[in-house]
């Protein structure tokens, strides 16, 4: 029998079926359980998209007031969770590998830790509980590594304005706390993405839910997966303080560095703009008049303009992703850069959850193969005759 196709990165292959999300990379159009991702951004909290995700539908209003007051419930964490976030604050642990540890070592305070891996309503609480607490241990890391004191959650905010209140002390307007709303319920799901696909293959095994949110994290640290919107900021601030034109310090930069490609341009799945590309660049350009600082929007419009009328490049699909906005959003937040990849998988965690949850409903192991290309029939020698 003639072996299978090889298919490197598993690209294309089919490997579950899934009702989360929906993505057409050529309409640029992604949907959550059928409802389309700009309804949702728009018209719902990212608490009511976690329960969707989770539940396969809308909550009603007593059932969202429920599921977010559970939510809040669960949002405080204990003083040794904030002793571990203020080692590794003192150890100089970026923001990623931090997360990973405090992720792993919630499971220690996690009441039903040991619940068997068929109970999965134990593990929908659980999950609830990794969800509400992520925000809480990021903000106190990023607190505690500049020297300030970790703030406990507010029993009156949802979880994107906590997450605010926690990371700056102060509770965020109306404005900020819908626009990161809007950003968390953006970033929940994306399909069999490589961090979603990891903390499958971990479930896969009857791990517990907190191995396949560790697995995802540390999946999402790699820079081929989470980072771009990190590396969108960091050229703004380069053009800003070489004082330079947008269009021609990045057309320079790729006449000089070789296989040099824009931060933020172009998107494994999506042919055209990436419909969340499109929310967060309006949202940007609205807190841009909110905070009377226009050029980091500026920056990026100029350069997207420039790439699809004067190169032409979104006809041959290279264009904005959703990280090519999502950094100006959050650096207009006050959010460090380095906290955005963070960000993303506090948002995601929700996503990641929900597919484990789903897949072990029917679960069965993920064992793909590899072709061997090696030797067969090598002659062993003792070591002594080597």
């Amino acid at each position: 029998m003639a072996d299978p196709e090889l298919k490197k990165g598993l690209e294309g292959v089919l490997v579950a079926e899934s009702s989360l999300s929906f993505i057409d990379g050529d309409a640029g159009k992604l949907v959550y359980r059928g409802y389309d991702i700009g309804d949702l951004a728009r018209g719902a909290s990212y608490e009511e998209v976690v329960y969707l995700l989770w539940h396969g539908e809308l909550p009603t209003a007593g059932e969202l007031d429920s599921f977010t007051d559970a939510m809040t419930e669960e949002m405080p964490v204990d003083e040794d969770v904030l002793a571990v976030a203020g080692r590794l604050a003192d150890a100089g642990e970026a923001p990623m590998a931090a997360l990973r540890t405090l992720v792993s070592y919630l499971s220690a305070e996690d009441p039903e830790a040991d619940s068997e891996p068929s109970d999965l309503e134990a593990a929908a609480r659980k999950g609830r509980r990794i969800t509400a607490k992520v925000p809480t241990v990021l903000a106190a890391f990023d607190r505690l590594r500049r020297g300030e004191e970790p703030i406990d959650p507010h029993d009156d905010l949802g979880l994107a304005a906590n997450f605010l209140y926690m990371l700056t002390g102060e509770e965020p307007d109306d404005v900020a706390a819908e626009t990161f709303d809007m950003a968390l319920t953006l970033h929940a799901d994306h399909g069999l993405n490589a961090s979603t696909f990891t903390a499958m293959v971990v479930a896969s095994t009857l791990a517990d839910l907190y191995s396949s949110v560790v697995a995802g994290v540390g999946a999402l640290s790699g820079p081929l997966h989470g980072g771009a919107n990190q590396d969108v900021m960091e050229l703004f601030f380069e053009i800003d303080e070489a004082d330079a034109d947008p269009v021609e310090y990045v057309t320079r930069l790729q006449e000089e560095r070789e296989e040099w490609r824009v931060p933020g341009m172009g998107h494994r799945v999506y042919n055209v703009k990436d419909p969340r590309a499109k929310i967060l660049g309006a949202k940007s350009e609205e807190l841009a008049e909110v905070t009377g600082e226009p050029k980091w929007f500026e920056m990026a419009a100029a350069i997207e303009r420039y790439f699809d009328e004067e190169k032409g490049l979104t006809e041959r699909g290279i264009a904005p992703n959703v990280d090519f906005y999502s950094g100006t959003v959050y650096y207009q937040l006050g959010i460090p850069i380095d906290m955005y990849t963070p960000i993303f998988a506090m948002s995601r965690t929700g996503g990641w959850i929900g597919h484990v949850l789903e897949y072990q409903e029917d679960n069965r192991l993920i064992r793909p193969r590899a072709r061997y290309v090696g030797e067969k029939d090598c002659e062993f020698v003792p070591v002594d005759e080597r």
